[in-house]
């Protein structure tokens, strides 16, 4: 995979990836930034989320479960200090849906953050990683 960013005026950037898809970038005003696009660091925890959400809702549908919705939320914290790395990430996987069973889902997560996700697997042994799981159950139709 190849990426790039092109710079467009003051800390504003254009990136792309080999799928020819693009994302604009920028940075608070604090920063020098205009406070116009996604930060970087916000990429990366969108990153996260979206990695293994892919993953579990796969697994999901293959163990058949019915999910009518589904979310990923990713809590990050951050050092105080330069480089204000991620110290942690608490990732919450809210499920959605009738008949729901946790066992499905847990083992779902675990496939996911152990075994598949490239971005938790490459941040693993940096950043102290958790999650939880949410399961809101619906009525029947």
């Amino acid at each position: 995979m190849k990426a790039k960013v092109v710079w467009k005026e003051n800390l504003k950037f254009t990136g792309s990836a080999d799928s020819g898809y693009e994302v604009d970038l920028d940075t608070k005003k604090e920063s020098g930034g205009d406070d116009s696009a996604l930060k970087p660091t916000e990429l990366l925890a969108i990153a996260t989320a979206g990695c293994t959400a892919m993953d579990v809702i796969s697994i999901l549908k293959k163990k058949r479960q019915e999910v009518t919705g589904f979310e990923v939320r990713v809590d990050v914290e951050r050092a105080v200090d330069h480089p204000r790395k991620f110290t942690g990430m608490t990732i919450e996987y809210v499920v959605t849906g009738r008949n729901i069973e946790w066992s499905a889902v847990q083992r779902a997560v675990e496939l996911s953050e152990e075994k598949y996700c490239s971005v938790i697997n490459t941040l693993r042994g940096n950043v102290a990683m958790g999650h939880k799981i949410t399961i809101n159950e619906v009525e029947p139709e």
